[in-house]
């Protein structure tokens, strides 16, 4: 029973911070030759979020591209970025209270008592997403793209960090294309 406890605990904490990864890529392209990087500063200036946080996902991207085989280079054969984007999320529902019920009261014709409540819950919640973009650094083309849907959440610096690190490994995991 013990087990089977912690076992329900960890299910739900992994579900409460899951990240939904995708990625998509150009099918003509052989990404073994890519094994230099750069970060493109000019996508990542233009990222919407504290500099904290954006030094935290350059630090994330700098600890999985090292892990997957990549050096920094100043004539690298690929150029990182990313950028986020946050989704709000707004869930409406209906809860019936009072007396009688919902079928019951003056809108029905019958029953008893003074009919019934109607009250509408409005739930809303922020869903970020960071997407991760290779770039062909000769062409200037978008090569590969990773993309991590979840809840970054608030919290301490060290939990923001320990999220972020987690969005970017996961959207890695997909890197290169076939490797999942």
């Amino acid at each position: 029973m013990k087990h089977f406890f912690i076992f329900i605990v960890a299910l739900a904490l992994t579900s409460c911070a899951s990240i939904r990864v995708s990625s998509d890529y150009d099918t003509k392209v052989d990404f073994s030759n890519y094994t230099t990087y750069a970060f493109f500063k000019p996508g990542i200036d233009k990222v919407e979020i504290s500099d904290l946080d954006k030094r935290r996902v350059l630090r994330a991207l700098e600890n999985v591209l090292a892990a997957k085989g990549f050096t920094a280079s100043e004539t690298p054969k690929i150029l990182v970025s990313f950028h986020t984007k946050a989704e709000k999320n707004v869930r409406v529902s209906e809860s019936y209270l009072g007396w009688g019920g919902p079928f019951y009261g003056p809108n029905a014709g019958w029953g008893w008592g003074w009919g019934f409540n109607r009250p509408y819950n409005v739930n809303t919640s922020t869903t970020g997403v960071l997407y991760i973009d290779f770039i062909d650094a000769t062409t200037k083309k978008l090569i590969w793209q990773g993309k991590g849907t979840g809840t970054l959440g608030k919290g301490t610096p060290q939990q923001r960090e320990e999220r972020i690190n987690a969005f970017v490994m996961e959207i890695l995991t997909a890197y290169p294309p076939g490797s999942e």
